[in-house]
């Protein structure tokens, strides 16, 4: 028996040196000299690297749109100040401008052509045309009430704008396109005191007032304690002016 077992020990610890050998050898030809544990270490690190740059490329541009978020928010804030400022002045300026409705102590002047009986002749040295309201006529009024403080207009049941043309064709008269016969009636809100002053003092006025009492033409002034005026409903924009050369 001891024989036998010390043959089995001479046959398997060649065996197990030549496979250990073959391994030994395998493992340094796949390595190729170098420690396979190591690459996988440097691919790791390269990895944590890669993922460390694309992480602060994302930071940098979270900043940047940030920024730019920022910006857009700080240039929204300022218009929307430049919205309320506007929205602002423009309500102040709404009445004056006769965008919206005005009540107040006013004056109310109304013209009139002269009424006479038909077939009646005319005085020596009066025409026609001196028994009608004139644009002239009209114009005077309005002038004036605008020169004594009145703060809205309205002629006949239309406010006046910076853009209104009070103009006669004949003796009817020409509003913002509509058409009006006599009697013209002019209604102001504003200073009573200093619209009537303007009123007796206009040249104008004084000379209608004097054929007044020549030819019997209509001229009523009334000083209603309140007074409303509409707003104006037309439009604003220019649309038959040209530059003058």
């Amino acid at each position: 028996m001891p024989r036998a077992r010390s043959a089995g020990w001479r046959l398997t610890v060649p065996l197990v040196l030549a496979l250990a050998g073959f391994l030994m050898v395998t493992s340094a030809t796949t390595a190729r000299g170098t420690d396979l544990r190591s690459e996988r270490r440097t691919d790791l690190a390269d990895l944590v690297r890669e993922q460390a740059r694309r992480a602060e490329a994302g930071q940098a541009d979270l900043a940047r749109l940030r920024s730019r978020v920022d910006a857009l928010t700080a240039t929204r804030a300022r218009a929307d100040q430049n919205v309320a400022a506007a929205r602002s002045v423009g309500d102040a300026v709404a009445p004056q401008a006769g965008l919206t409705e005005m009540t107040g102590p006013g004056l109310v002047v109304v013209l009139d052509d002269a009424h006479r009986d038909p077939g009646t002749p005319l005085p020596a040295g009066v025409t026609a045309d001196d028994v009608v309201v004139h644009q002239q006529d009209l114009q005077a009024v309005v002038n004036a009430l605008w020169a004594g403080g009145a703060e809205g207009v309205q002629v006949m049941d239309q406010r006046l704008v910076s853009t209104s043309a009070v103009r006669c064709v004949g003796n009817t008269l020409v509003l913002q396109g509509r058409v009006y016969s006599p009697p013209y009636r002019v209604a102001a809100v504003g200073d009573v005191g200093g619209m009537r002053r303007a009123l007796d003092a206009a040249p104008g006025v004084a000379a209608y007032r004097q054929w007044v009492d020549a030819v019997g033409l209509g001229y009523q002034l009334s000083s209603p304690a309140s007074l409303t005026l509409p707003a104006y409903g037309g439009a604003l924009a220019l649309t038959h002016a040209q530059v003058a050369r």
